[in-house]
């Protein structure tokens, strides 16, 4: 986790005033930079000539890596964030790149985006961005917003949250609220 691991609890003037020019300028990524960290998704930052699957954003063995001068959308974090947080421990360290093409991690990821936005207090337009989920923001708030998100039976699954019934007779707040943020694995 480098220097970060040390960085996320200091004020964000003390955090952009870190040597080798590692600082946030942005007020929401440093919020989300924050929160990554502390859940223990390993974040770093990074200069790469490339772009990555989004810009500003690669994932390199389970890590996060943000080039902040290509980053876009901060909003776009927690939605990377959640395809590493749904995968087992040792998927998530052997994630590289891109975190896959399967339709039932892509709905969790976006579920447990919406939930840690809601958790963060970010305004769901900065997740659910005009220029990403396919032209999809608008309708994604208008679905979550009104309850019906997809992804929570299978975040309840995996033991990370529990839709209202479960919540309800578990005697806990129901999703967006989280049981943990970091998947364990698929039960056995």
């Amino acid at each position: 986790m480098g220097n970060l691991a040390l960085i996320y609890k200091l004020e964000l003037d003390a955090f952009q005033s870190m040597p080798n020019n590692v600082h946030m300028t942005n007020t929401v990524t440093f919020q989300i930079v924050n929160f990554l960290l502390e859940i223990g998704l390993d974040v770093q930052i990074a200069s790469f000539e490339d772009d990555g699957f989004l810009p500003g954003i690669k994932l390199e063995r389970g890590a996060l890596l943000i080039d902040e001068a290509k980053l876009k959308y901060p909003g776009d974090l927690l939605h990377e964030a959640g395809h590493l947080a749904v995968k087992s421990p040792i998927e998530r360290l052997e994630t590289t790149l891109n975190a896959g093409s399967d339709g039932a991690e892509e709905m969790m990821s976006i579920a447990w985006s919406y939930a840690a936005a809601v958790h963060l207090g970010i305004p769901l337009e900065v997740l659910f961005h005009e220029h990403g989920y396919k032209g999809g923001g608008d309708s994604l708030i208008e679905t979550f917003t009104q309850g019906r998100g997809f992804g929570v039976p299978m975040l309840q699954w995996l033991g990370m949250t529990a839709d209202a019934k479960r919540a309800e007779g578990l005697g806990i707040a129901p999703f967006p609220h989280m049981i943990q943020w970091l998947s364990n694995g698929r039960p056995v």
